[in-house]
């Protein structure tokens, strides 16, 4: 025979359920009946930062083209060092209980998209965060580097000479899952022209530019261009631009397919996780 105060308990819990379900249906309608929006997640483009004037207003461009694309989107912005405001001030300008995507404006998975940005997230304890993978590889990214080298003077002639290779400049990381982003990338810009890309580095890594100009000489290619995969004209951006033998791309920001790319990032993000949690998580790309 079925106890009765046990038929009371597990009713009693199932009316429970059933309050809180409907409790939460109904903190998504207004009074007057109508549906109340879903907050949308603030992307946070985190810029690396530079002392050169050029670059902040550079990136505000680009951020500017990624807010015409998605009117009504929270688009905001944090440096890792160097300019205002710094990453960390941000997320603290954002609602407690809020949510945030980070979107790297870098180009591999170096220390600051594997390290800095997660650890900043994390000490965003009120904020539930994502961080979304960087920019590179992508055919995007690729389309914005063919359309700047265009830009500079590349046509599809040159594509067809035996002479001719293409340099891509980054700022360069010692971790290797940052050089295979750019060397995948170097690859598919490579499909892209129809003649050789080699990845160089202004810093911490092998070759530099002028080291991968010389290597493709002895190859027999002395007509070199030098593709930018920076964001912003900067201190690194300027000297690869510098040593180019032939013509030099410009940065990337501001460019269409970059802020789209931007957007991409973000929208992969979220879309990974049905329900944003407190703490960090590095994005698949």
């Amino acid at each position: 025979m079925t106890d009765p105060d046990l038929t009371f308990a597990g009713a009693t819990q199932l009316l429970g359920r059933i309050t809180a379900q409907l409790g939460t249906q109904l903190s998504h309608v207004r009074l007057d009946g109508t549906r109340r929006p879903m907050s949308t997640p603030t992307l946070v483009a985190v810029a690396h930062g530079s002392r050169d004037p050029r670059a902040l207003p550079a990136v505000h461009d680009l951020l500017d083209r990624v807010r015409e694309l998605r009117p009504g989107l929270d688009v905001r912005l944090g440096h890792i060092e160097l300019n205002a405001p710094l990453l960390p001030d941000t997320l603290a300008g954002l609602a407690p209980g809020g949510h945030a995507v980070l979107v790297p404006l870098l180009f591999g998975r170096g220390h600051h998209v594997t390290h800095d940005l997660p650890a900043a997230a994390a000490a965003a304890a009120a904020l539930r965060t994502r961080v979304a993978a960087p920019l590179g590889p992508h055919p995007l990214l690729v389309e914005a580097l063919y359309e700047r080298l265009v830009e500079a003077g590349w046509t599809g002639a040159h594509g067809a000479s035996r002479n001719t290779a293409v340099v891509l400049a980054s700022a360069g990381s010692r971790a290797p899952e940052s050089a295979a982003d750019i060397r995948r990338t170097a690859a598919l810009l490579a499909e892209r022209l129809g003649v050789p890309v080699v990845a160089a580095y202004a810093s911490a890594a092998t070759p530099t530019v002028p080291e991968a100009v010389r290597a493709l000489a002895a190859r027999g290619r002395h007509r070199v261009a030098v593709a930018s995969l920076f964001t912003a004209p900067g201190l690194f951006a300027t000297r690869s631009a510098a040593q180019a033998p032939w013509i030099a791309a410009a940065p990337l920001a501001g460019h269409p397919a970059l802020a789209r790319l931007v957007l991409h990032r973000y929208d992969h993000a979220l879309g990974t996780t049905r329900t944003p949690t407190p703490g960090r998580e590095l994005a698949a790309a």
